[in-house]
């Protein structure tokens, strides 16, 4: 009774032994590179999917933006806005010297968990008190600080990859190609 192996593939058994072909066929059996355990099976293995939202065309996208507020899926928000999955909010700053831990506790106690917030401060980029952002590393959001117009694009694309993201815009005072 010889067996031979191709690539995983044994040859049906009995051929030598006088049986037909079909009735070899429905002895033969795929033969496996490797034996599974039961660590292997996904029985044991249990996997956990956390999503923050389902399919939907309820997706927040950022349309455009003026030195008066936003414009988010056809809805005109006027001033600094706070942009969260499933929820558009005012969010109540003046400028970038008015964000502290209390004005970014929304974006900590979101469950589930966000994994990035875009911070859009206005024309320019700024800097923002580091003790600011390792508070919010240290409650497992990475912070991404920009100018206004690249946030805005960043929170777009980041949402279109499907990451669990937030926005914090504060709009421009300044749009280039504004005559004064």
């Amino acid at each position: 009774m010889a067996t031979a192996l191709c690539r995983g593939v044994r040859r049906p058994r009995g051929l030598g032994l006088g049986l037909t072909a079909a009735a070899a066929a429905r002895l033969w059996q795929p033969c496996r590179g490797h034996k599974m355990t039961p660590s292997d099976d996904e029985l044991y293995q249990r996997t956990t999917v956390n999503t923050l939202e389902r399919e939907s065309l309820d997706t927040l996208f950022i349309d455009c933006y003026s030195k008066h507020g936003f414009t988010i899926n056809g809805n005109r928000v006027f001033g600094p806005c706070a942009v969260i999955p499933q929820a558009l909010l005012q969010w109540n700053v003046g400028s970038y010297k008015d964000i502290s831990e209390d004005s970014l506790a929304l974006f900590h106690i979101l469950e589930p968990k966000i994994e990035i917030l875009v911070l859009g401060l206005g024309e320019r980029s700024q800097r923002l008190d580091p003790k600011l952002l390792m508070f919010m590393r240290s409650k497992g959001i990475a912070v991404e600080v920009q100018d206004t117009p690249n946030a805005c694009a960043t929170y777009n694309f980041l949402t279109s990859e499907k990451r669990r993201a937030a926005a914090a815009l504060i709009p421009p005072l300044h749009l280039s190609g504004d005559l004064e």
